[in-house]
């Protein structure tokens, strides 16, 4: 489970510093993430870390047809353009590749954050010029061929407008409404009492007598006995440098690692719990994550979407982390829940501060925290690892400044106490969030295996809603001031100020339509809108033509906090799905858009990206005459477009 950059964005900015801004489309921000730790590392961990790298952008392209059915292939031409865009009128060209690297940045061309289709800058017929003057490889009739196919996805508006529709429209189901790539010609009437073997993994199809069937993501075993399956490709090349890896690796993240391997070829979900189990319990500093993992971009909530990052743990900024995971049971004591949905003697969560060296598949820079593994069984005997990624919260921090705050706050205090407070509240919510948030409270025995497949749709919401409160309940613990972890009462008032903001600039994000589909959006628009409306602690006020939110009442807002906590918890130990389903259709779902065509407004005038993506670093390995590695570089590119096709290169492509 994911913290992603809402937070950090509207209450948290440092006075801005745009060298980490390397380049900008449109909204959207390219920013250079770095690691200074990596100098810190002795040979034998740059070496994991060189081969950790290697397998993350192996699996890179998968996420982009898990996307959409189209993703691959316009991914394919695109990349083909630029790679030979000498031939290319310069005009057209410039709109291919400022669309292309949005492409990129979202895996394909619905936006990462929002899950709504973005178009070209540039018209068919251009494309079209483009792919005809380039020596693409093709007969012109095929190519002429395969860009009529590609036409719809890439300028149609209304084919495809959704990658994940959780609240769809007119009459078709979530599945139907949704474009992304893991059911295909399949409604939720045609999964009715089938029973998944692998759910995390696979893509359900009917097949030519149409039985349902599950495509299993898998390379296959060496010997032959269990086929290749769907990505093979990419899990077989990813398995060869995480084989690399594993003799690098210490024996504990070597055990891990040899099982990733064994569920890459099986892809058989005991094979997935055996790597978790094995991850988990491993504190290596140069660590990472790899797999088939959240599930998010399903409406369903059921599968994975590939994605990977290796980290390296950033000494100077862990002991926050540390305190926090030791401190777990105090915090769950005074949950402010029913006593059946506590949990007793708590497993303290591996916790870690970290920075990344790459970030690849549905993994992107504005994810600022991770708790893994999601698999319940594995949570509540081994525990879990919480990742405060300071790097990319650093790095976003630089790339932005004051501008939203002094734009949006409701009052002179809330400006002034969140430039003093803004960052040290961000970081605490985050570590708040994730380990002491995601690792808390007992679900009822009778929820075999967790409560997601009884909430399906709302969990992912749930989820994180229940971890941002457990952060806001806690920051007003004295027990953080007497950890070191809280400078001044006032970092409460700039979490609870944020928080509260976040649901007006979180607006920006959503250029069309009248409904919220990302869980991280829906559960803080939840939060604000249901204190507001049974505390009165929020008011929304006018000013000057201007909405604001304005927080009136701390006390009792941390008191509508503790409602909203207390009946999550509820809800998810008993998997109470229409419990949820109401909460979150009546608060965290629709907005009012002539309100966000306000936000838009004033956000265009500060003139600061809306949207981030990352550009990761690079490892590069010298070899000796028996092919031992003797030495690993870092560098930092700052160039999206040259890594990309660098990325595409792995495959074969010149």
């Amino acid at each position: 489970m994911r913290t992603i950059l809402f937070f950090l964005l509207t209450g948290a900015a440092l006075a801005a510093d745009n060298s980490t801004l390397v380049d900008r489309v449109g909204t959207t921000g390219f920013v250079q993430l770095e690691a200074e730790s990596f100098k810190t590392l002795n040979l034998q961990e740059q070496t994991l870390a060189y081969w950790l790298t290697q397998a993350s952008i192996a699996i890179d392209p998968i996420n982009y047809d898990q996307n959409s059915i189209w993703g691959l292939r316009q991914k394919a031409l695109l990349e083909e353009i630029l790679r030979h865009g000498q031939a290319v009128n310069p005009l057209s060209l410039r709109k291919i590749t400022d669309f292309t690297k949005l492409f990129w940045a979202n895996r394909g061309n619905h936006n990462e954050m929002t899950a709504q289709k973005f178009l070209p800058g540039f018209t068919f017929e251009e494309l079209k010029a483009a792919a005809l003057q380039t020596p693409l490889g093709r007969k012109p009739q095929e190519l002429e061929n395969e860009l009529n196919a590609l036409k719809p996805s890439l300028f149609d508006p209304a084919f495809e407008p959704t990658i994940t529709a959780k609240s769809p429209q007119g009459n078709r189901d979530i599945l139907e409404a949704s474009a992304n790539n893991f059911y295909r010609g399949l409604s939720l009437a045609d999964l009715s009492g089938f029973q998944e073997k692998y759910p995390l993994n696979s893509r359900l199809v009917k097949n030519t007598s149409g039985k349902l069937v599950e495509e299993v993501y898998r390379a296959g075993t060496p010997d032959g006995k269990i086929p290749p399956g769907r990505y093979a490709q990419y899990l077989r090349k990813a398995n060869e440098y995480l084989e690399h890896a594993r003799a690098t690796a210490g024996p504990e993240q070597a055990k891990a690692i040899a099982a990733l391997i064994a569920y890459y070829q099986t892809g058989d979900p005991a094979d997935w719990i055996r790597f978790g189990i094995a991850w988990v319990q491993n504190n290596a500093r140069v660590d990472f994550a790899n797999g088939f993992i959240e599930v998010y971009r399903d409406a369903r909530a059921a599968k994975g979407t590939s994605q990977s990052f290796v980290s390296i743990t950033d000494e100077k900024m862990n002991q926050l982390m540390l305190k926090l995971a030791a401190n777990a049971q105090y915090f769950e004591d005074r949950a402010p829940w029913a006593q059946q949905y506590k949990k007793q003697g708590v497993k303290a969560p591996m916790a870690k501060a970290c920075e990344t060296l790459v970030e690849t598949g549905d993994f992107h820079v504005g994810t600022v925290g991770d708790n893994l593994p999601n698999e319940n069984e594995i949570r509540e005997k081994y525990g879990s690892k919480s990742f405060l990624l300071t790097g990319s919260s650093r790095t976003l921090r630089q790339g932005t400044g004051f501008g939203a705050l002094e734009e949006f706050a409701a009052s002179p205090e809330e400006i002034a106490l969140s430039k003093e407070y803004g960052e040290e509240a961000s970081d605490l919510m985050t570590a708040l969030h994730e380990i002491i948030g995601h690792g808390s409270g007992k679900l009822n025995p009778k929820l075999q295996g967790g409560s997601e497949s009884y909430l399906k749709e709302y969990y992912s919401t749930l989820e994180e809603a229940r971890a941002d409160l457990m952060a806001l309940w806690n920051v007003s613990d004295a027990k953080l001031r007497e950890l070191g972890l809280v400078s001044s009462p006032d970092v409460m008032k700039a979490m609870y100020y944020a928080a509260v903001r976040t649901v007006l600039t979180q607006l920006m994000r959503i250029p069309q339509g009248d409904t919220i589909e990302e869980d991280h959006q829906r559960n803080r628009q939840l939060i604000v809108n249901y204190i507001m409306d049974k505390t009165g602690a929020i008011q929304k006020v006018e000013r000057n033509g201007k909405t604001y939110l304005q927080l009136k009442d701390f006390p009792r807002m941390k008191e509508g906090v503790g409602m909203l906590l207390s009946e999550l918890m509820r809800i998810k130990a008993e998997g109470d799905y229409d419990a949820i389903k109401a909460l979150v259709d009546k608060y965290g779902v629709r907005f009012d858009p002539k309100l966000r065509d306000q936000v838009v407004a004033r956000y265009a005038r500060l003139n600061i990206p809306v949207y981030w993506c990352g550009i990761n670093s690079e490892l590069s390995a010298a070899f000796d005459a028996a092919g031992k590695v003797t030495a690993v570089k870092i560098a930092y590119p700052r160039d999206y477009v040259r890594q990309q096709l660098g990325y595409a290169s792995m495959y074969g492509v010149q």
